[in-house]
């Protein structure tokens, strides 16, 4: 029988960090975690399966998500996740991992024209960063970005084409009524977001 761990209204982090306290303290074979909003759905089965779990099944049932996931064979020891581990695409001696933490859908203050257009050029020039450019993180007006509607998608898929994570918020996603039409990113939650900015050699805040 799983162990059923109910996360109903709980707001993100707080399935995922619920889940990865009863993974440390239990290491259940199978696990049911019930959740209540998009956000934490993705965010749950994207934490079980970087800690080596399989998810066997994603059932909606009226406003729950139920989140059937198994010990998947030979995951002893289960893989930590990915902000906990270099970016496969850097050498952690050679190359700094720099982190871009964006907090907005513009840069500056005084007119969102030409801040949304300032925008555009920051993440088209984001390149220049080499190898080194790790991760992009998307939070709060941020989010946006990372939606169908804007233009700063398309630079946003150029560079996780090119290998660079992109994490996108999945509160602010609920929050703005986004999460449909992110089409870009994974969705991501606070924890992925401290983690993060500890694991980074230098975070640029924008």
């Amino acid at each position: 029988m799983p162990i059923i761990l109910n996360c109903e209204g709980e707001p993100c982090p707080n399935p995922v960090l619920r889940c990865k306290q009863l993974l440390d303290s239990q290491s259940p074979q199978e696990l049911q975690v019930v959740v209540d909003n998009d956000a934490a759905k993705e965010n749950v089965g994207r934490f079980l399966v970087s800690k080596g779990m399989r998810i066997d099944d994603m059932l909606k049932d009226g406003g729950l998500w139920i989140i059937t996931a198994s010990c998947a064979a030979g995951a002893e020891g289960a893989a930590a996740t990915p902000t906990a581990q270099p970016a496969d695409r850097t050498c952690p001696v050679c190359a700094p991992k720099i982190l871009v933490f964006i907090t907005r859908d513009v840069i500056g203050q005084g007119d969102d024209v030409l801040g949304s257009r300032l925008m555009g050029n920051f993440l088209a020039t984001l390149p220049e960063l080499g190898d080194a450019l790790w991760r992009i993180i998307l939070v709060n007006g941020g989010v946006r970005l990372a939606a169908d509607a804007n233009p700063a998608s398309e630079n946003l898929k150029k560079l996780e084409a090119a290998g660079v994570s992109i994490l996108v918020c999945g509160t602010c996603l609920e929050f703005f009524k986004l999460m449909d039409r992110k089409v870009v990113g994974e969705v991501t939650n606070m924890l992925d977001v401290v983690t993060s900015q500890h694991v980074a050699d230098k975070v640029i805040t924008i």
